[in-house]
C-alpha cells in the first residue's frame, strides 16, 4: 500500500522508470537517484535563468510592448522554479535594459515611482504613455548618431541672420 501511495506521487518518466520493480527497496533507490537527478536539472535550470536575468537586454527595433512580453515570461519562468528576486532587483533590471532612447523615460520613473514596492508591470504602464517620445528619440539618434552633429543641424541659423548680425556689429 504504501508503495502504491508513494509510485502515485512520482512524475510520470520517474515512474516509468521503476515500475518494473517489485522490491521496495530497489524502488526506493531508484526513485532517490531519479529525482536527485530532478533537483540537479532544477539547480541547472536556476543557473540558466539567473545568467538570462542577468543578460537581459533589449532588442534592436523592438517595442516596449515587445520588450514587456519578453520580461515578464523570463520572470514568469523564474517564479515558476520558485527562484525568490527582490522587487527592486527586477524592476531595476527591467527599466537599465531598455534601449538608449529610453533613459530620460527611466529617469523620470525612477524618480516618480518606488522601485521596492512598484511592479515591473506598473513601470511599463508608465513607460508605455511615453513611447510615442522615445520613438522620436530613437529616430532622431539613427538619424544623427553623433550628437555634436544633431546640434549643429538643429540649431543652424538662418542664413539672412549673419548678414543682418554683421550689419550692425562695430568692427
Amino acid at each position: 500500500m504504501a508503495t502504491n501511495i508513494v509510485l502515485q506521487g512520482l512524475p510520470p518518466y520517474v515512474y516509468a522508470l521503476i515500475n518494473h520493480h517489485k522490491i521496495a527497496k530497489d524502488i526506493w533507490d531508484k526513485v532517490k537517484l531519479l529525482m536527485q537527478g530532478t533537483s540537479l536539472s532544477k539547480q541547472e535550470r536556476e543557473c540558466k535563468l539567473y545568467d538570462e536575468f542577468d543578460k537581459f537586454s533589449s532588442v534592436k527595433g523592438e517595442t516596449l510592448h515587445q520588450y514587456y512580453l519578453r520580461f515578464a515570461q523570463l520572470i514568469i519562468d523564474i517564479n515558476i522554479i520558485q527562484m525568490t528576486m527582490q522587487p527592486v532587483q527586477v524592476n531595476n533590471m527591467f527599466l537599465n535594459s531598455l534601449s538608449p532612447e529610453w533613459g530620460k523615460f527611466v529617469t523620470d520613473v525612477k524618480l516618480a515611482k518606488d522601485l521596492h514596492t512598484s511592479n515591473y508591470d506598473q513601470l511599463y504602464a508608465y513607460l508605455e504613455q511615453h513611447e510615442v517620445h522615445a520613438n522620436e528619440a530613437r529616430l532622431m539618434r539613427e538619424r544623427f548618431p553623433e550628437p555634436l552633429t544633431l546640434v549643429s543641424n538643429y540649431h543652424q541659423p538662418p542664413s539672412h541672420f549673419n548678414n543682418y548680425h554683421s550689419q550692425y556689429t562695430t568692427p
